[in-house]
Formats: C-alpha cells, structure tokens, sequence
C-alpha cells in the first residue's frame, strides 16, 4: 500500500509563471513506500521537482557520443550551466523504449518540465513518437515550450531520411514553440530558396504563420557573408521583431556547434523571454569564445586546425558560457 505527499513549495516560479500548490499536477506527487510491516520509510523527493530551478527543467532528446561532443553531449551542460535541470533522452533509442521512460517518468511524478529540447532523430517513426511526447508533457504543463533543432542536412545535402521533412513541416512545426533551422533546413521547410537576408526574413514569417511564435535561422551565407536571422512574434496578427547578427567565418570545421548553438538560445532566450535579439547575441558570443579556445588549443597542441573536423572545448569554456562577453550585436530590422 502507497500514500502520496507533494513536497511543493509554497509559491512556485517556473519560466516566469507562478504556480501555486494547488496548480502543481497530482502526478507531481511522490510516493511512500513501507520497507516492511513494522516501519515505512519515505521515499526522498526528486528536488528538480519539489524545489525547482527558477530558470526551469528540460527534457532533451537527442544523439548521443561516448566521446566529444555532439547532441546531448554538447547541449546538456551548457543548460545545465545556465541554470537549468536537464533529463537527457538518447534518440538511438526505439520508440518503444522511449516510451517506456516517458511512463517510467509519469510513474514516479517527474512529467513535469517547463521545456521540450529535441535535436538530430534518424527515422520517422520516432519523430512521430517525440510527436506523442510533446503532447503527453502538454497534458501535465500546457505552457511547455518545445523548441526544435530540426536537424536534417546542411549546404544541400540530407543527412536523414527523406521522408521525415515532410513529417517535420507538416507536424512539428505547428507545435513546435521555436525553431532554429540553418540555411537549408529552413529553405526544406518552407520551400523557398534563401539567397538574401529579405529571403530569410520571409523564411521566418513563413514558419510563424505555421505555428512558432520564435524562429532562429542559425546560420545563412550569402554572398559569403555569414549571419543569423532571428524573429519573434507574440500574437498571430502581430509584425515580428526580426534582427540579424553578423557572424564571423572561421576557416575551421568543428562538431556539435548547431546542438550547442540551440541550447545556448534556449537557454539565454528564457533569461530574456521578451528580447530574443538580446539572447542570441549572449548565444553567439559563447559560441564564438568557445571556437577561438578550440582553434587556439589545437595550434598549442601542434595540430593545423584547417585540416580536420574539430572536437569543440566545451569544459575548458565553461566562463564564456555562463558570463559571454557580448562582442556580436543584433541589429533590428525597422
């Protein structure tokens, strides 16, 4: 036999809403369990849940390495250093499997995340069961935020199946709360070829009216000129605030940078919920600091950076994550 206590505090503050014990879901309860007829032993609180983050927990479903730095690998700790309770996913799992911890976590009280983060997935039929999660995590916390990596090729070329982008644009996207696509992710999702920073723009408004209310396009070359272009709308019949940050090329190849980069938006953007041109300029400083420490690491190493793909300093930048030095500003589109 089981009882339940909800170990809550009096007035909770998750992603900028307040919540109070008596808001917290029944599954946010933990159990009791008696070890034996004579004495019961309460079983400790998961402090994620009862006590948690003001910046939020995270559920992140990505790839996994065992060494570097690429997928949960390179967002996890970022999130985890900006404030953040992440439970990592490894999508080399079946859906079934996936499954089975989406109920072991809705058995034992922990459904309960402020965000959603899914990265690289390799086949449809688990995109369709993260599709599953999203609405499962809505039922316990309608105000979740799922933000999407939707990772499927870059300069051209598909690294996934063919078929998940139209499971992406047709059913991600609508409940997606924001995107952060590159340049040819973003041209697969809207159809539209992206030649000019106007190209972008309309991108981006094209991906609002499917359903994101923010849309991050990570990186567009054009002209060989690198940028960002971000946009942000609150209400359907509202303008967006778009902006642009010029970006630097570095004549380098590195992993795990779009998986950082996204988790580094998601992280500053819930800092700042109503500015997400000054998230992205915190996102980018990061990432550029962390790039320059890779590529000067590797010249101390004796290694020529230009001739291989190169595994990011993501521990050794731990500084540049939580306090960046803000040296890439947005420049608002009027």
């Amino acid at each position: 036999m089981s009882t339940t206590n909800c170990y809550c505090c009096p007035n909770l503050l998750i992603n900028s809403h307040r919540f109070l014990p008596s808001q917290i879901p029944r599954t946010l309860s933990f159990r009791l369990k008696r070890s034996s007829k004579k004495s019961a032993m309460a079983q400790p609180p998961i402090l994620s849940v009862a006590l948690p983050s003001d910046t939020g927990r995270v559920l992140s479903i990505q790839s996994h390495t065992v060494q570097g730095y690429v997928g949960n690998k390179s967002a996890v700790f970022p999130l985890q250093l900006l404030g953040y309770d992440v439970d990592p996913i490894n999508s080399v799992l079946n859906g079934k499997e996936l499954w089975d911890l989406i109920e072991g976590l809705e058995a034992n009280g922990l459904l309960f995340y402020t965000h959603l983060l899914t990265g690289y997935i390799g086949s449809v039929s688990f995109l369709n069961n993260v599709l599953e999660v999203v609405a499962k995590l809505r039922s316990v916390n309608p105000g979740l935020i799922y933000v999407c990596d939707p990772v499927m090729g870059d300069e051209g070329k598909l690294y996934v199946p063919e078929d998940l982008v139209s499971v992406y644009r047709e059913k991600v996207v609508p409940v997606a709360s924001m995107l952060t696509p590159n340049q040819f992710e973003a041209e697969l999702l809207t159809g539209l070829r992206i030649l000019s920073e106007q190209d972008g723009r309309d991108a981006c408004n094209k991906l609002h009216a499917a359903g994101p209310e923010k849309v991050v396009i990570t990186s567009i070359n054009i002209n060989g000129d690198l940028y960002l272009i971000g946009s942000s709308r609150k209400d359907k019949d509202e303008v967006p605030d778009q902006f642009k940050v010029m970006i630097p090329k570095i004549p380098a190849y590195f992993t795990g940078t779009g998986d950082l980069m996204t988790a580094l938006i998601l992280g500053w953007s819930n800092k700042y919920p109503d500015n997400l041109a000054r998230a992205a300029e915190h996102a980018v400083s990061s990432l550029q600091a962390l790039l320059h420490r890779t590529i000067n690491d590797y010249k101390l190493a004796g290694f020529d950076p230009k001739t291989s793909s190169l595994e990011i300093r993501l521990i050794q930048s731990q500084d540049d994550i939580r306090n960046p030095i803000i040296k890439f500003n947005a420049e608002k589109y009027s």
